[in-house]
């Protein structure tokens, strides 16, 4: 045997080769030729086995990282679907919830103490029945306790007072029966009523001959009425019209208050005299739509009106637009007026021709008719807050929602503002906001912008903050103009009775019908906003009409200037 020493590989390491390194330290070499090629062999043999095995172990290697890129291809294609299905999830939860809201949530989205009162009435109802059961129970001694404060009204001093004396049926004294003197007295006021009661208006017109003559007779003409040769006077007609318009009460409701008096009056007579008010208030109704168009600042929405379609067996759905002012906010002179105006479709064509001759500021919501109208008109869009505030507001309710909670809080704050200014000149409402809104603002719309890069594409609060973003010229426009309001809450409360006479009526007759709605409601309810009795101003206004009242002079019976001529008389 021959011992060498070697501290060098066995051959030279390429780039290429797949042999192992290795130092050979003492190897004893056979000195047989055929034992050293056996051993060479051997070794060639051990080195091609460690060369497979480490070729199937990099094979095997391979594969599972193969596969591993496969599961991990299928894992993000899972995430991904599955926040799809997150988002459609919490889409269609938040479509749910605010249809629940609809259907059995308030209307409002703030408690209205009006509200809340209704919700005590039964407990008010219980408390005063009980209270007149302790007073007809024997009287027990006092006791220190202090008294609910409540507050049933106070009584106007304009109202006629009924007096009932009740005194003693004797008045000797009980001791030397001598007679007493009066020395004071209690005055106690309730509240009564005198129920309406129909009654017949009779008149007389005596004819005159004379006996020296044979000049026919002579007699006053008849006084004009509204419904000629009918049974009602303008006051009865007057009060048919507000109790459908104003006090929504439908005709078919009225018929029944009218059988309880012993009048049998059908539907359809009743509704002949509503067609024939409405036609001689038509010019009036013009007149009033004509005031309200040049004026410089303007509220506008609308809403669904059903319409019968008889020749479908069905209802159709209409659309009743309505046109506000109230300048009140910012001490405007001209007085507060609202004007309805039905359509049988929501199409871009009718706001286009409702505002024909309007230029100023028209405070809107986001419909494109109203930008369309911006494009060809010298009108500026206010776009409404409270639109932007109801998405948020919808989706904070659904659960914990921060940024939806930090807009409404940014909102918020702007009304806060807006509260203090309310009232006040158009020139200090201005300065006020550059010094306080604007700055929130103008924080606000890149906070939004930053929201929306993290937030996913289809959520809804992505939805809410591409809304306000894409109308953000409009939502700026407050803080360009001291007359410009934050919201079209002005049209919304005056849209709201409408509402009202919609659920009770069902449907408009007609399209026919419909116009009549919005002749006399328009009307009606800028008596309201007037603080005039739309009753008094209506019996006046149908008298004179029928009395003749020149249509050149038609706009000095519009409810201000009635109301301005009360006054003056």
């Amino acid at each position: 045997m021959i011992e060498i020493n070697l501290h060098q590989p066995l051959e030279p390491a390429t780039s290429d080769s797949n042999w192992s390194r290795v130092t050979i330290d003492a190897i004893k070499l056979p000195r047989n030729r055929a034992a050293l090629n056996a051993m060479l062999l051997a070794e060639i043999a051990r080195r091609a086995r460690a060369e497979e095995c480490a070729t199937a172990e990099a094979e095997r290697a391979k594969a599972e990282a193969e596969r591993a890129d496969v599961l991990a291809q299928e894992v993000r294609t899972h995430v991904i679907a599955y926040a799809e299905l997150e988002t459609r999830n919490a889409q269609l939860e938040s479509m749910l919830a605010a249809l629940r809201r609809h259907r059995f949530g308030a209307r409002s989205e703030t408690q209205d103490p009006e509200q809340l009162a209704l919700a005590f009435e039964e407990i008010e109802q219980q408390i005063a029945a009980v209270k007149a059961e302790l007073e007809q129970q024997p009287a027990r001694p006092a006791q220190p306790r202090r008294e609910r404060a409540t507050n049933r009204g106070n009584l106007p001093k304009e109202l006629p007072r009924v007096e009932t004396v009740v005194d003693l049926a004797d008045r000797s004294c009980p001791c030397c029966q001598r007679e007493m003197i009066c020395i004071g007295e209690d005055r106690a006021e309730r509240l009564d009523i005198v129920p309406a009661q129909l009654r017949v208006a009779v008149t007389i017109r005596p004819k005159y001959t004379c006996r020296s003559c044979d000049a026919a007779p002579v007699q006053a003409p008849a006084p004009a009425h509204i419904v000629e040769g009918g049974l009602p006077t303008d006051a009865l007609v007057a009060q048919v019209v507000v109790a459908k318009y104003a006090d929504h009460s439908p005709l078919n409701r009225q018929v029944g208050i009218f059988a309880r008096q012993g009048m049998d009056l059908d539907r359809a007579t009743l509704a002949h005299w509503v067609g024939q008010a409405a036609w001689h208030l038509k010019p009036l109704y013009a007149a009033l739509r004509a005031d309200l168009m040049a004026s410089t600042v303007l509220f506008a929405d609308e809403t669904t009106l059903p319409v019968l379609d008889p020749g479908r067996g069905r209802t159709k759905t209409g659309q009743l637009w309505s046109y506000a002012r109230d300048m009140r906010s910012w001490g405007g002179e001209d007085p507060p007026g609202v004007a309805y105006v039905y359509e049988p479709d929501r199409t871009h064509r009718r706001p286009l021709a409702h505002l024909e001759t309007f230029s100023g500021v028209l405070h809107c919501d986001g419909y494109e008719a109203y930008a369309r109208i911006a494009e060809k008109r010298p009108v500026r869009l206010a776009l409404c807050w409270v639109h932007v505030r109801r998405k948020f507001f919808e989706i904070a309710a659904q659960g914990p929602a921060p940024i939806a909670e930090e807009m409404l809080r940014r909102i918020g704050t702007l009304y806060a503002i807006e509260a203090e200014l309310r009232g006040q000149s158009a020139q200090t409402r201005l300065a006020a906001r550059n010094a306080h809104a604007r700055p929130i603002v103008t924080a606000m719309a890149p906070w939004l912008r930053s929201q929306l890069e993290i937030l996913p594409g289809k959520s809804e609060t992505a939805r809410a903050i591409r809304y306000a973003l894409k109308n953000w010229a409009g939502l700026s426009t407050f803080l360009e103009d001291g007359r410009v309001d934050l919201d079209t809450n002005t049209v919304e409360r005056a849209i709201k009775p409408q509402i009202l006479t919609r659920k009770n009526a069902l449907f408009a007759g007609s399209d026919g019908g419909a116009e009549h709605w919005a002749c006399i409601a328009s009307l009606l309810h800028t008596c309201k906003l007037n603080d005039i009795d739309p009753q008094a101003w209506l019996t006046d206004t149908l008298a004179r009409i029928a009395a003749g009242h020149k249509i050149g002079a038609i706009a000095e019976l519009l409810p201000w200037a009635w109301k301005a001529r009360q006054v003056a008389a």
